[in-house]
């Protein structure tokens, strides 16, 4: 489990990174991971500070990972022992698997290039870190 533990945590650490680039101004692979009409028209423009939540939330899921697991010391209230990897397995499979109109293997908008990169890659990398963290959980 040690290992599915450290996949996670760099997947969520490299999110977070990009996220932080992002929101410094970076614009590397900022236009293939909007959503997108199927005109190419942005369904919204992330602003800066919602950038930077992401960022630190990415980034606080990726930790939690090694507490849980011992690798950093520090205690969490109970809820959020109990919890945490039931709320983070949920966030990603029901955004995964979720019936939305621009991401999740059934999304309705399926020609746009966020579209085809959703389904080839967002969607299945967000169903394998629900999936890794379920496993994790029932091996707790």
């Amino acid at each position: 489990m040690i290992i599915i533990t450290f996949i996670l945590f760099l997947i969520f650490m490299t999110l977070s990174s990009l996220h932080f680039y992002w929101g410094f101004g970076g614009k590397w692979g900022s236009r293939a991971v909007v959503p997108t009409k199927e005109n190419g028209i942005p369904v919204f423009v992330p602003r800066t500070i919602l950038t930077f939540v992401v960022a630190v939330g990415l980034l606080c899921f990726g930790l939690f990972y090694l507490i849980n697991y011992g690798f950093i010391e520090m205690s969490f209230p109970i809820w959020l022992d109990k919890t945490g990897f039931w709320i983070i397995a949920s966030i990603f499979i029901l955004r995964a698997i979720g019936d939305f109109n621009y991401v999740g293997f059934f999304k309705k908008h399926k020609s746009s290039k966020f579209a085809i990169n959703d389904t080839k890659y967002y969607s299945p990398l967000c169903l394998l870190i629900g999936i890794f963290t379920l496993v994790l959980e029932f091996y707790n």
